[in-house]
């Protein structure tokens, strides 16, 4: 155990940083039944860090008088004590922390996220949602999560091909800890959160991916985004309908930036039609970002190949390499939460502005925003090897309703306008909606318009004497 000096400010920032899924703080009084719950939970989730000698909000609403550590390190020690209680053993690591070399001490505990199911010494089962250490009661979902932990990650494969210097002394580890907090070293931090195997100093998968200058040259394993562009509506498209392909490539900080920018810049050149006349192809912002980044950060790295993004002329599909992990289902999808690649979560999680700012419930904010702007929701296919997000754009309105709202704006539509507008995509079935229409008295064809010039309009009532 070690215990390391840090600047007044960074003590600030912890005793005001608010607690979420990764990080919790605790007052030196904490029970040790109340710190094995934290610090269980954790294991069982994501991992995280907890911070003991920090006081709660409610406990002291002065940020500058929450750190009340321990004035010696012998007094954590039944908080140490209990923490080794806990069966199996957790995967965590002790740091004492003290102010520019005075003052009490804070005991910061990093656990890992662990492979094995992990209880209080009560035989309770904790897991971490949010900013919530709960309970999980049910046998059926102790089960679940013992089976979900049964798998390895690639984000902890050693490359043996690389060097830590690949991570340690390239710039982009430098401005991620030029605003982290605690302030700490490029290699502290990398072996403190097992970006570094410790044994023979060989970077790993997630350290490479998020730090290295050039991940796709590092990893052993193709790790980039693909963009194609098809300019047809087809399920099916044919080589004739590719526009254009191109790659993009980095750091997953910035992949995830550069993809939404370049797809949204490929959109406004996309015209769509609308009930409200031809338009730029546009969706909520949250719901390309979110289902995005959850390709990205969620995907099998073991999986050589690259995330997909196919721009079609009404829709948008993302393809992400990897099964949909452990007990994660086509049923139960937006009601719970898996991190695949848990180390990558957690770092990308301490930028800034993090890409993935709310953890666990990205997809639910996807599906939400595109019933804001009444559009139908997107469409998640488990493909084996691969999970598909189709993100159509299709209004949430019926064809009927599509169909008469166009034309109250509009004095004509043709069939082509109605499949663009309601998603249908047979030019018979589309029929089939201007005839339940027509008999129901709205709207006629125009007798003059025939052929591929077809069109229909709304049945103007005769008017009636007095």
């Amino acid at each position: 155990m070690q215990t390391k000096i840090i600047p007044q400010a960074d003590a600030l920032a912890l005793s005001q940083r608010a607690e979420d899924h990764f990080f919790d703080r605790k007052a030196a009084a904490i029970k040790g039944a109340k710190l094995q719950k934290a610090a269980v939970a954790f294991a069982n989730a994501d991992g995280g860090e907890v911070y003991v000698g920090i006081a709660d909000d409610k406990a002291e609403a002065d940020p500058a008088k929450r750190w009340t550590g321990a004035t010696s390190i012998e007094e954590y020690n039944q908080h140490i004590q209990a923490l080794m209680e806990v069966q199996p053993a957790l995967p965590m690591e002790f740091t004492f922390l003290r102010v520019e070399g005075k003052g009490p001490f804070v005991l910061r505990v990093d656990v890992e996220k662990s492979q094995s199911v992990h209880m209080t010494a009560d035989g309770t089962v904790y897991e971490r949602k949010g900013a919530q250490s709960l309970p999980v009661t049910d046998p059926e979902r102790i089960a679940a999560l013992s089976f979900a932990k049964g798998a390895t990650s690639f984000e902890d494969y050693p490359v043996e091909t690389s060097y830590a210097e690949d991570i340690v002394d390239s710039p982009v580890i430098a401005d991620f800890l030029a605003g982290y907090s605690p302030s700490t070293d490029p290699l502290e931090l990398s072996i403190n959160k097992g970006l570094i195997d410790r044994k023979n100093f060989k970077p790993k998968v997630a350290g490479l991916l998020l730090f290295a200058r050039d991940p796709a040259g590092a990893v052993p394993r193709k790790c980039a985004v693909r963009i194609a562009r098809y300019e047809t509506k087809e399920e099916d498209p044919e080589r004739e309908h590719l526009g254009f392909l191109e790659t993009i490539d980095g750091p997953l900080y910035q992949l995830i930036h550069r993809t939404v920018a370049r797809v949204t810049e490929i959109m406004s050149a996309i015209k769509v039609w609308t009930t409200d006349g031809p338009k730029q192809m546009e969706y909520p912002p949250e719901t390309l970002w979110e289902i995005v980044v959850n390709a990205i950060i969620h995907r099998d790295y073991s999986v050589s190949d690259d995330v997909q993004v196919l721009i079609f002329d009404n829709r948008i599909e993302v393809v992400s390499p990897g099964r949909l992990p452990a007990f994660v289902t086509m049923q139960n999808i937006l009601d719970v939460r898996y991190a695949r690649n848990p180390k990558i979560v957690s770092l990308l999680s301490r930028y800034k502005n993090p890409p993935n700012k709310d953890i666990g419930e990205g997809l639910n904010t996807a599906f939400q925003r595109m019933k804001d702007w009444k559009l139908r929701s997107p469409e998640i296919y488990d493909e084996g090897n691969y999970v598909r997000v189709v993100i159509p754009h299709t209004p949430l309105a019926s064809p009927q309703e599509s169909i008469m709202e166009f034309l109250a704006k509009h004095k004509i539509i043709t069939n082509r306008q109605a499949r663009d507008i309601t998603g249908i995509k047979s030019e018979n079935a589309v029929k089939s909606e201007f005839y339940k229409l027509r008999d129901a008295g709205l709207i006629e064809m125009i007798p003059e318009l025939k052929g591929n010039k077809a069109a229909w309009r709304i049945l103007e009532k005769p008017a009636t004497g007095a």
